[in-house]
């Protein structure tokens, strides 16, 4: 559950910083999807700052799906709906 902690804004900024395209977007349960594609050590330095969070966050849990790099994004953004 993010809700009012700022963390889509997060992802973006921590995306961009780090050279990743894709999107992130919240779910209707309460809980974020994100996709990420770019370089391999970037995803995985991506996934260290998700599990962290913004401060006024508390990640509880992180699930990882690897797959194909598929280029269908050439920059980040924060999708709004579900």
């Amino acid at each position: 559950m993010v809700q009012g902690v700022g963390y889509r804004y997060f992802c973006y900024r921590k995306a961009n910083d780090l050279g990743i395209t894709g999107w992130v977007r919240n779910r209707p349960d309460g809980s974020v999807l994100i996709l990420a594609e770019g370089d391999r050590s970037a995803i995985e330095a991506f996934i260290v700052e998700l599990k962290m969070g913004p401060p006024a966050s508390s990640v509880s849990d992180v699930n990882i799906e690897w797959r194909s790099f598929s280029g269908e994004t050439s920059e980040f953004e924060i999708e709004m709906g579900y």
